[in-house]
């Protein structure tokens, strides 16, 4: 057995594997969590929810094994060490030798570098060069995820389950901690070089269970060395060696009880709020496809294509997906699936990758609003635009290859597609503003200033010169379906926006992000502003619309800015519209901040229940854009079981309630740091 100080290493036949990363996952919602922890900590704490498919009683803490980094041998060969100099370095000194100190935080890099080295030369009997070893131990090319592990984590995640991260790691130069993966995967990370503690030091276990709220009998540990097991085992918690990942994972799969499978990407179990009627829509496909087939009709809802609901389905040997209108009073000409409907079959032989289309459906009493039908495509979906996980090289030909296919639907030949009278021609920019200043207007529910001067400022900007060409209208890199081994797009979604226009909104569309924080609120928007993009090597926006200019032949604009301030403006404007739909609980939006609250905020379950029981809606989202209080929003009168629910929060948390009625609902904020 291995020293329990040495770090957890796998002797490969293709060289060596350093493991010193995993992960964490909870499905009970504790009546009482723990506060957050200090922020210096870098961890997230949050809520579960029990899993209605859950028959037994399931474990709470699962540590998985995410990352792996290779150590090749050609490394020492190719630098003239003795092979095993760099494992023997590692074991070298036990808990007081240069690695353990450099995990435990105990040192700087540079220290570490130079007692290493020294350590090195020592067992090699000549120089290494280990600043090259440490550029190699922290690069993007020997730095990976399991895809098994990372398919694992999301699929428990759909389960309303916790993770969190538990890692052996060290700080680099720049003093960030070296731990590449995303984070927003966990609910807790702890690391060792912040906590000056490592694995399998006990106090870190306790740690990371105490963060979670969790005791140790209701938890799971994975890891690859028998050390860091037996020292999770010793303090209660069920243990998983992991030899290798794929058989760890069919093992955490009979003990949780469900699949950690990715079948269907970024699809999960069907919401109640938003199921259909299966009985009519099966009689509909059965007969759109003329098949007999008695088997059971599989669906699942999508968790992308969130303005208009989008569903998985499969029927005897068809894979389909469905995206509808979502229920309730919509504004005029917004969710058009009919124009989706259209754009997408007259792109099917243009050139533009589109999925195939199958049928449109106009008749409500099928499943409630109008529907249309595609063939179910696979692929990819990056939902992040910093692209963790990829290579830069990869990152490049990712955002080129978007750029590409953006240049060809700029270039599509309208009166051979029959677009032509797809929308009216001319003064594009000069109608969307308007059309969307008026949407705007529709969906307002209280006067924001930022707003007002945009909508003020906006029509006396228009660019002077406007080429028009078939505009997709929300062109971003998560409406894109990439081949899973190349940088190839498979196909282009979510055309609801579609129209004839300027292409140069489209471009500003895609560069959204770049101007956007990555702890932008929420999901619905991420962005990666703050990131080095030459490090990313992803375009910056400047780079990326110099890009489209040389592929489409045309000139740089000098009113770029007008093009970002348009583009923002109307992203607005639709969170303005989907954020009122969810104060009636019509929106996609509600459903989504349940789950926040549920998993990420600091509201406590019994909130939930209280509320939830009494008929209140709640708001996670809210929360982030008003000045960080929480805020919950009900109708506008409450009734005596909303009141009583409402005074029980009051009463329980020793906070007042304040309300400020505005144009129709009532703001309930809650003036409490401790909730």
């Amino acid at each position: 057995m291995l020293n329990s100080s040495v770090p957890s290493i796998s002797l490969l036949p293709w060289g060596l594997r350093l493991r010193f990363c995993v992960s964490s996952v909870s499905p009970n919602s504790r009546e009482n969590p723990p506060p957050p922890p200090p922020r210096h900590h870098s961890s997230i704490t949050g809520t579960g929810g029990n899993s209605p498919e859950l028959s037994k009683p399931q474990p709470s803490l699962n540590v998985f094994h995410l990352l792996q980094i290779l150590i090749p041998i050609e490394w020492e060969l190719q630098n003239d060490i003795p092979p095993g100099t760099i494992l023997q370095a590692f074991i070298s000194g036990g808990e007081k030798g240069p690695w353990m100190k450099f995990m435990r935080g105990e040192i700087t890099t540079e220290d570490f570098l130079q007692q290493f080295g020294r350590l090195c030369s020592e067992i090699s009997k000549t120089s290494v060069p280990v600043g090259s070893f440490f550029s190699l131990l922290t690069s993007e090319q020997v730095a990976k995820q399991f895809p098994v592990m990372t398919e694992a984590i999301t699929q428990i995640r759909a389960r309303g389950l916790r993770t969190a991260v538990l890692s052996n790691n060290f700080y680099l130069p720049n003093g960030k901690s070296f731990l590449p993966l995303d984070r927003k995967q966990f609910d807790v990370v702890v690391e060792s070089c912040l906590e000056g503690v490592c694995k399998p030091d006990p106090r870190i276990y306790k740690l990371c269970l105490e963060r979670l709220g969790l005791p140790p009998s209701e938890s799971i540990f994975l890891d690859d060395l028998g050390p860091n097991l037996k020292a999770a085992a010793s303090l209660g918690i069920h243990t998983i060696k992991v030899d290798d990942p794929e058989t760890a994972v069919k093992e955490l799969e009979t003990r949780l009880g469900f699949t950690l499978r990715m079948v269907v990407p970024n699809a999960c179990p069907m919401r109640k709020t938003m199921d259909i009627p299966r009985g009519s829509l099966e009689k509909y496909l059965k007969d759109l496809l003329g098949t007999q087939s008695t088997g059971p009709l599989e669906l699942l809802q999508f968790d992308h294509g969130r303005s208009n609901p989008t569903y998985y389905i499969r029927l005897a040997n068809h894979q389909l997906v469905l995206r509808k209108k979502p229920p309730g009073t919509l504004l005029p000409s917004s969710h058009a699936v009919e124009r989706e409907f259209r754009i997408m079959k007259a792109l099917a032989n243009a050139g533009v990758p589109v999925p195939r289309v199958l049928d449109l459906c106009e008749d409500s009493g099928v499943i409630g609003t109008p529907f249309y039908l595609m063939e179910y495509c696979p692929g990819l979906i990056y939902r992040d635009p910093s692209l963790p996980g990829l290579e830069p090289t990869q990152r490049q030909a990712i955002y080129t290859a978007m750029n590409r296919v953006l240049c060809k639907i700029h270039s599509v030949d309208l009166n051979a597609t029959g677009l032509e009278d797809y929308a009216k021609h001319g003064d594009y920019i000069s109608h969307q503003v308007q059309t969307w200043i008026k949407h705007y207007r529709a969906s307002e529910t209280s006067s924001i200033p930022a707003m007002e001067r945009l909508i003020q400022w906006l029509p006396h900007h228009l660019p002077r010169q406007q080429k028009t060409t078939l505009v997709h209208g929300d062109f971003r890199l998560d409406n894109l379906l990439f081949h899973p081994e190349k940088a190839e797009v498979l196909a282009v979604l979510d055309w609801e926006l579609s129209t004839l226009g300027d292409p140069l909104v489209d471009v500003a569309s895609s560069c959204l992000a770049h101007y956007l924080p990555s702890s932008f609120p929420g999901s619905l928007l991420r962005g990666f502003s703050d990131c080095d993009f030459t490090q990313l090597g992803i375009p910056t926006a400047e780079e990326y619309f110099r890009m489209y200019c040389l592929d489409s032949g045309i000139p740089p604009t000098e009113n770029w800015n007008f093009y970002m301030a348009f583009c923002f403006f109307r992203m607005a404007v639709i969170l303005q519209g989907v954020y009122k739909r969810s104060l009636t609980g019509n929106g996609w939006l509600r459903r989504a901040c349940l789950r926040g609250l549920t998993q990420g905020s600091s509201f406590p379950p019994w909130v939930f229940q209280a509320f939830g029981g009494a008929g209140l809606s709640t708001n996670y989202l809210s929360a982030q854009f008003f000045a960080g209080a929480p805020v919950l929003h009900f109708a506008d009168s409450l009734d005596e079981v909303q009141r009583a629910a409402v005074a029980k929060v009051e009463s329980k948390c020793r906070l007042h309630v304040s309300r400020t009625v505005a144009t129709g609902p009532v703001l309930l904020c809650l003036q409490c740091p401790k909730l």
